[in-house]
């Protein structure tokens, strides 16, 4: 009796971490492939806050997914633009429209934009102890960058909340910390 009661756990066992294996595998998000950077022409990408340019034979990984979302997911908060002239470049995706820095808006990463089905619903962003709630009306590219359209700019990781000046002061971050936070966030 023991003895089938120890190969049952024992199988009971190899199936719960196979199992979780088989979980923690689909629930991974890898790169769809690479971009090569080109140098920017003279000029052609603006460095605003502190955006990257794209460097002349360096491999940029792309991506069509995001982790997913949960209550609340984690992300890497980073500072963008949205005002013309900006570092986020043309108009956003979602309206065709410019942005204050005052106004609380944000660029998803490409698997979190989910093809914009998030434009222009709200999000809810948390760090610091503090929440603020801020409209989707961009698309932060994982899947294309290094040319003009995306300003010279790398194609964005898989877990971006890209966010207006409006967004960092409601989260009370110092302006000399500005620019990548380990944030969550969840629709709102």
């Amino acid at each position: 009796m023991k003895a089938s009661t120890s190969i049952a756990s024992f199988v009971l066992l190899l199936i719960l971490i196979s199992t979780n294996c088989f979980y923690s595998e689909a629930q991974r998000c890898r790169p769809s492939g690479r971009i090569i950077g080109k140098k920017p022409p003279p000029g052609e990408c603006n460095q605003e806050n502190d955006s990257d340019c794209c460097v002349q034979g360096k491999a940029y990984a792309t991506f069509k997914c995001s982790p997913p979302v949960a209550s609340q997911t984690k992300a890497q908060l980073t500072l963008n633009s949205f005002e013309k002239n900006g570092d986020g470049g043309g108009p956003s995706e979602c309206d065709n429209k410019y942005h204050s820095d005052d106004t609380p808006v944000v660029a998803l990463s490409t698997g979190w934009f989910n093809n914009r089905s998030r434009c222009l619903h709200n999000i809810t962003i948390s760090a610091n102890g503090k929440s603020v709630v801020a409209m989707v009306v961009d698309e932060c590219d994982s899947t294309m960058g290094c040319d003009e359209e995306h300003d010279y700019q790398p194609p964005c990781p898989n877990n971006i909340v890209d966010a207006s000046q409006a967004v960092w002061k409601a989260l009370g971050v110092p302006h000399n910390q500005w620019g990548g936070l380990e944030i969550t966030w969840s629709d709102a």
